[in-house]
């Protein structure tokens, strides 16, 4: 095989997982890892991806980049609604409780669903749900069954959620027994991260506060890092995605006790 061949034939796998490995690129087309390295490096240059450590991701993947709310709403809808319903089970429908949403595409489709579910029975019983993302608190402001508490802060147009400070200290103020938590980036040694520094604040805050941490993040994600650590996968108990992680991904996970689903 050419090398021209070979490496449209690289490019067109990073386009398509979202990261390749070097070892797993050189066992696929037989050759040694330098040759491979040489090859990323190639389509480097010509932008066809971008190299990182021990493999590369697309060009677009990188550290401060982040799409808005709105760009990602429409983005992966079929992954998302998956994981949204694999949240919603963790739930209880019968009983009173508390969750946190994260600011997010995904959770945001946990609020839809969390919308249209049947109030209890008994009329009494109330889930109180805790939100700093306007788009969330506007879907279940005046759902049946809902206690709404918005945390607030100055919103950020990009993700239209509370940020700062206050945002944060109020996180650190309450105890909710389950918060759903989004992520830029899930990797296998720096964890969870996003973009924006005062995003990533905000949600260490939920992190540290929750009894119980669900990561909801589609497989775009995995592999990925971005500019700001808020987590590490210890700080993690449950992630639900819609593909089964590289095994990088998936021995740290494991490692860090961290239970799987995948929707």
């Amino acid at each position: 095989m050419f090398a021209e061949e070979r490496q449209q034939l690289i490019s067109a796998l990073v386009a398509e997982r979202g990261r390749v490995s070097v070892t797993d690129l050189a066992d696929r087309f037989s050759i040694t890892t330098e040759t491979i390295r040489r090859d990323l490096a190639a389509l480097e240059v010509s932008g066809n991806l971008r190299r990182v450590h021990g493999g590369a991701v697309p060009s677009d993947r990188l550290s401060t980049r982040e799409e808005s709310i709105l760009e990602r709403a429409v983005q992966r809808q079929v992954e998302k609604l998956r994981i949204a319903n694999a949240a919603l089970s963790l739930i209880p429908q019968l009983t009173t409780g508390s969750v946190l949403l994260d600011a997010g595409s995904t959770t945001e489709t946990l609020a839809d669903l969390l919308a249209q579910r049947t109030p209890p029975a008994t009329g009494t019983d109330e889930l109180v749900v805790i939100t700093h993302a306007i788009p969330i608190a506007g879907k279940l402001s005046s759902t049946q069954g809902i206690a709404l508490q918005i945390l607030g802060g100055r919103v950020r147009g990009l993700t239209q959620a509370a940020v700062g400070q206050s945002t944060v200290d109020a996180a650190h103020k309450l105890r909710p027994d389950i918060a759903f938590v989004g992520a830029n980036g899930i990797h296998a040694t720096f964890g969870l991260s996003t973009p924006d520094p005062e995003e990533a604040a905000v949600k260490a805050a939920f992190v540290t506060s929750a009894r119980r941490v669900v990561a909801l993040a589609d497989s775009s994600k995995l592999d990925a890092e971005t500019l700001v650590q808020f987590a590490t996968l210890k700080d993690v108990d449950t992630l639900i995605t819609d593909s089964e992680p590289s095994t990088e991904l998936a021995a740290a996970l494991a490692d860090a006790g961290v239970d799987v689903v995948i929707a």
